[in-house]
């Protein structure tokens, strides 16, 4: 008999444009979830409809502990749960179904399953055979010394090469292979019970994913397999989201195996439907876009494209940091070259996306839902063209409302300004609508830029300044710098200051990236401190999380979560929050914000629009006014020191080459300058662990929780008192 689970689940309809209660049944056997009007209609067979679950994706929603998906035949299906608890439950049979009915077994045929012990008795081979040919190919040194003419001697200068290229080959065959089982991490053994043994309905805590996952082909997949659960892969973590999902909440749900039920294994429907009346998918969540894959990886989305992070290793520290201090040129124009490289265009980048859905997919196949993916390798055509700590420079985009908090002459004006220029700092970002994912910093890298207030402020009729975050540039200029503090966990810690204004701010984010099913969500774990020093007011404000929606067809972001800013010496505050796009309607991008006097618990000042778009106050006076229309503001391009003038540490100088191939579209060139960068990385990691060497940051240190910079305006400017 098939391995059949139910109980009760509510499901989202766009008829009723509400949640519906219904009985749901799993036939574990034949990869089918159904449902029924009740129980009593269940028994008699009479189903409403069924999601077919080969090749399916579940999802969840980080800030929603009830609700979740199944993205299927081009159709998203909405479900929710009584709690937390009963969802948990849900999806781990799910997902045990959907692994079983969409990868391939190896071996059911002889019955055998290679387990871990397998592939770490064939990778410690490779790896004996590959310490082998390296001391033989010493071997070639002494018979070059021994060549007589130089023929033969260029015949074994010639084989030299080719070996030493092979064992390179090797080398990073053997790091992928290490990459892959740490990421799979499989149980020490898999079991397969025997066909008469009978099969325990209870609900799985594990799931399955064999050492060599491959994606089925669909007319290759049979509608049923013999029964096998397989112990747990991956190290599954269940998120625990903060709130709760709304609607109708089903009694807790037996999900115990019904004495009958009028299923026929063997009739398992082509695609996924529903009644009329009971249609509740996203009709457009897909265009035209398949849910399963027929190949691994497509011609151009190479095995060679799936390289380790480059966030795992790190750089020597140089003896000194007087480069830094070098001379800075006007900066970076339209017309200089790196900047062609790195303009971040996205025309074509959608078709990119769908190009390499293949390699998607497989990803997928590799990750459950919560897991960290700090160590998830990542494909290079979905990276961004620059690092994260260039990113985090798109905060001051507009210098002129972050040097203005110090121009108001009133404590409930300045906090204001705060928060108007905290709302516009984040769309600029993200430059255009396709969401890519920017390079994860090297430990000990640095970015450092400037912004010109002014058009006719230039260097050459301003005083310039001989220390801070970007010497040699105007004291009317914003300057940044970042740098990555720490890797594990990934800390990226940043620094602006206009030394005419007498601002700064100094701010640590530690990212903590979970996978979602449909959407990768990144939690910015860390504070921020505006600091205006004329006032001796230090502004606490955090961060939103983002989050990486529709990551199967056009990836697009959105921000979500509760923000706070507080100012202890005047008392003031703001509540933000950012809303994330609920999938009954609904607008993306909606952000709300409440500013309150000392004491109060009224607001004076409410704040609603779109962080991308435009944002409204209304004042307890009854003033209604744009607070922010990013539409209009002018971006402010910032200006970085030429590729040329610039220290191997640099972000543009590390990644020169990985963003040039990117650019011109060379996945395969960009893939190799990755993995050049990251063995380069590791060596200089072994070294210093060989030699017992602790990494110093640059230009930072840690601060009890926070990391501070090192020489930040407030204290250079109490220095020069004395």
């Amino acid at each position: 008999m098939a391995s059949i689970m139910e109980g009760p689940l509510s499901k989202w309809t766009n008829v009723m444009k509400g949640w519906q209660y219904r009985w749901f049944v799993l036939d574990y056997n034949a990869g089918l979830l159904s449902y029924y009007t009740s129980k009593d209609k269940m028994m008699r067979g009479s189903r409403r409809g069924c999601v077919r679950l080969r090749g399916a994706v579940i999802g969840i929603d980080d800030e929603d502990d009830s609700t979740f998906t199944i993205t299927v035949d081009q159709k998203t299906f909405h479900f929710q749960a009584r709690d937390a608890d009963e969802r948990e439950k849900w999806i781990h049979a799910l997902e045990e179904t959907i692994l079983r009915h969409t990868l391939q077994l190896q071996g059911l045929d002889s019955g055998f399953v290679p387990s871990v012990q397998d592939f770490d008795k064939k990778l410690t081979e490779a790896d004996a055979y590959l310490q082998i040919l390296i001391e033989q190919l010493k071997l070639f040194d002494d018979k070059l010394q021994n060549c007589k003419d130089d023929e033969q001697r260029k015949k074994v200068e010639t084989l030299k090469e080719t070996t030493n290229s092979m064992v390179e080959s090797i080398k990073h065959c053997i790091v992928l292979l290490q990459i892959a089982k740490s990421t799979i991490n499989p149980v020490d053994a898999i079991y397969q019970p025997s066909p008469l043994e009978p099969v325990i309905n209870t609900m799985p805590s594990q799931t399955v994913l064999p050492p060599e996952p491959q994606l089925c082909k669909s007319e290759q997949r049979p509608s049923s397999l013999p029964v096998g659960p397989v112990l747990a892969t991956l190290g599954h973590q269940t998120p625990t989201p903060n709130s709760t999902g709304s609607g109708h909440s089903p009694p807790s749900s037996s999900l115990t195996s019904p004495s009958h039920v009028n299923l026929s294994p063997n009739t398992v429907p082509e695609f996924s439907y529903s009644s009329s009346e009971d249609e509740f998918y996203d009709a457009d969540e897909f265009h035209q876009s398949g849910s399963s894959p027929k190949h691994l990886i497509d011609s151009s989305g190479s095995v060679s494209a799936l390289t380790h992070s480059s966030s795992g290793n790190s750089l020597k520290r140089p003896d000194t940091t007087e480069s830094l201090n070098s001379s800075l040129s006007n900066g970076t124009s339209d017309a200089d070259l790196f900047d062609s490289y790195d303009d971040r265009d996205d025309e074509g980048e959608a078709g990119s996306v769908e190009e390499h859905k293949s390699v998607i997919m497989h990803l997928l196949s590799q990750v459950r839902l919560g897991m960290d993916l700090t160590k998830v390798v990542l494909p290079t055509f979905i990276l961004e063209r620059r690092s994260l700590l260039e990113m985090y420079a798109d905060f001051f985009a507009h210098p002129d409302l972050f040097v203005s908090i110090s121009d108001q002459k009133d404590a409930r004006d300045r906090m204001v300004q705060v928060v108007k220029w905290y709302l516009s700092a984040f769309h600029a970002g993200r430059k255009g609508s396709v969401a890519k994912k920017p390079y994860n910093p090297i430990l000990g890298e640095i970015f450092q830029c400037h912004w010109t207030l002014l058009p006719n402020d230039t260097e050459e009729n301003t005083e310039l300044v001989s220390e801070g975050p970007v010497p040699g540039v105007s004291k009317n200029s914003v300057t940044f710098v970042a740098e990555q503090v720490s890797h594990h966990p990934p800390i990226s810690a940043f620094y602006a200051e206009c030394i005419n204004k007498k601002i700064q701010f100094n701010a640590h984010i530690w990212t903590k990236s979970k996978f979602l099913g449909m959407s990768i969500g990144v939690h910015n774990i860390g504070q921020g401190c505006v600091s205006c020093l004329d006032y001796d007011e230090h502004y606490i404000l955090t961060f939103p999380n983002g989050y990486g929606r529709s990551i199967l067809t056009v990836p697009w972001v959105e921000l979500g979560g509760e923000c706070s800013i507080n100012c202890s010496k005047t008392g003031y505050s703001a509540n933000i929050v950012f809303h994330t796009k609920p999938f009954y309607g609904g607008k993306k991008h909606r952000v709300t914000a409440e500013i309150f006097s000392p004491n109060d618990k009224k607001s004076f000042c409410s704040v609603e629009g779109e962080w991308n778009g435009v944002m409204y106050a209304k004042y307890t006076t009854g003033e209604n006014a744009v607070f922010i229309d990013t539409k209009k503001l002018p971006i402010v391009k910032k200006k970085v020191r030429k590729l040329e003038d610039q220290n191997e540490f640099e972000s543009r100088c590390l990644w020169k080459d990985v963003t040039y191939n990117l650019k011109i579209r060379d996945i395969d060139a960009a893939t190799e300058a990755k993995h050049r960068l990251e063995e380069r990385q590791r060596a200089e990691a072994r070294e210093r662990k060989e030699k017992e060497i602790q990494w110093e940051t640059r230009l930072f240190h840690e601060d009890g929780e926070c990391w501070v910079y090192d020489e930040p305006l407030l204290k250079r400017l109490g220095a020069a008192k004395h």
